[in-house]
């Protein structure tokens, strides 16, 4: 665009230097009061894709002040009992040849680090031994800080960049990690999704996020999570008798698209309603929902999401029709409602008293209470929307609608009242995008507290 534009004063636009300069603009674009500017060049050192990067990144160090932070992977051989520092050593020589030489070497491994290799890494790649910084394998990411802060991390970056070192301040993230790991009261959960399993492996990364927004409030509730993983295929395949095997004490229905296996996610949401399991959906998991109350409550027995059916009699979810125009242009981007909106809470529902219990307790800047009336600024990544057609049907049959967009329009969240379910509630935003280590958030808290008095 910028050669298009005459930029160049009319020569061709080059790798070196408007690529390079390119990257580094983009880099410190919208930066102006911060302290630190932390930059991480992903992939693996010598691959050709990252070395744009590299170079980058060596150009800005010469411009500002920087430290440069290698973090590699140390092969553990169980047969021999040995870390092997080889390809580390390689990895840094082709780091060399970008032009950068690592200030620190932090090692990732199965087991931590001894001396020797300690030394030998520290010869080979010409840093200090006290800059080689071990961070191995760890039952809880969350001992990851401490064990930096241990290893005096932040001492060598702040001297390296003309900085004082002073303490760290981790007595609250030491709280959550002792909590984490002394709880004794375990809760049993299911999460059920379609991307539980790939090929004969567990995936652990795809519902991170709301893995991590449980392990959160069970902190906070001083509790031990058993999360269990459950395969909506299965659940497809041979029905609910899964669910009652693990005696679940909760369940949660995740973020999803497309059509496959969603019938086993429906059957886990009618499960939910029927056995009275509290029952928490985010995003897909509250779309699910709303098929699941309009088929077994409502008697809209054919009821589905246009995302599985477009043929559906009666789709309950539903793309909104200035959304169509982009879907049938192949302009799927287009058709997202993405990133941080506004919603209103319903008086008296039980959202309401969620969100304005842990409010003030949590001091959370995402949620405003203007008189009698609370505003949440919550995350959005989703497409299909609650059918406003089927509001006063729905809700007639009991459903509560429990959060809206300020306009009413769309609907933000959906719950069972409190005497008919111990605990269903459902959002079309991810509550679990705003969950933080020492600010849990209140739908995970609820939810984890209605599980423990199932």
């Amino acid at each position: 665009d910028k050669e298009r534009h005459f930029f160049y004063q009319g020569r061709d636009a080059q790798v070196i230097p408007d690529v390079i300069n390119q990257i580094k603009e983009m880099i410190l674009a919208n930066h102006q009061a911060e302290d630190f500017l932390l930059v991480e060049v992903g992939g693996t050192t010598g691959d050709l894709e990252n070395l744009p990067f590299l170079y980058a990144a060596r150009e800005l160090g010469s411009q500002y002040p920087a430290v440069y932070v290698m973090v590699t992977y140390l092969p553990f051989l169980k047969n021999v009992g040995e870390l092997k520092t080889k390809p580390t050593q390689h990895a840094v020589a082709r780091l060399r040849e970008a032009g950068i030489v690592p200030d620190l070497i932090v090692t990732r491994n199965e087991i931590p680090i001894d001396q020797p290799r300690v030394e030998n890494i520290a010869k080979r790649c010409f840093i200090s031994p006290q800059a080689v910084i071990d961070n191995p394998d760890t039952d809880l990411i969350y001992k990851i800080p401490l064990t930096l802060d241990k290893s005096g991390m932040a001492d060598i970056i702040l001297q390296k960049l003309g900085y004082q070192p002073k303490p760290a301040h981790l007595t609250s993230w030491k709280k959550v990690v002792r909590q984490l790991t002394s709880a004794k009261q375990t809760v049993r959960l299911g999460l059920v999704g379609k991307y539980i399993t790939h090929g004969n492996s567990e995936h652990k990364d795809v519902y991170l996020s709301v893995i991590e927004a449980i392990r959160h409030a069970a902190a906070y509730l001083k509790l031990k999570p058993e999360i269990i993983p459950l395969p909506s295929a299965e659940i497809e395949k041979n029905g609910t008798s899964i669910l009652q095997k693990y005696q679940l004490q909760a369940i949660l229905l995740p973020q999803g698209w497309g059509s496959r296996d969603t019938e086993g996610k429906i059957a886990t949401a009618s499960y939910a309603i029927q056995q009275k399991i509290p029952y928490l959906g985010l995003c897909f998991g509250m779309q699910l929902a709303v098929v699941a109350f309009a088929r077994d409550v409502a008697g809209l027995k054919q009821a589905n999401s246009q995302e599985i059916d477009p043929d559906t009699p009666d789709p309950v979810i539903h793309l909104m029709p200035e959304q169509e125009k982009y879907l049938k242009q192949h302009q799927y981007g287009g058709t997202i409602r993405l990133g941080q909106w506004p919603a209103v809470l319903q008086p008296g529902s039980l959202l309401f008293d969620i969100y304005q219990q842990y409010a003030k307790q949590l001091n959370l800047d995402y949620v405003e209470q203007k008189g009698k009336k609370i505003v949440i600024q919550e995350r959005h990544r989703h497409r299909y929307e609650f059918n406003n057609q089927y509001r006063d049907q729905l809700t007639q049959a009991g459903l509560v609608i429990s959060a809206t967009s300020p306009d009413n329009r769309l609907v933000e969240a959906i719950e069972l009242p409190q005497d008919k379910h111990p605990f269903f509630v459902a959002t079309q935003f991810h509550p679990e995008y705003q969950s933080q280590v020492l600010k849990p958030h209140p739908v995970f808290i609820a939810w984890l507290k209605a599980a423990t008095e199932k």
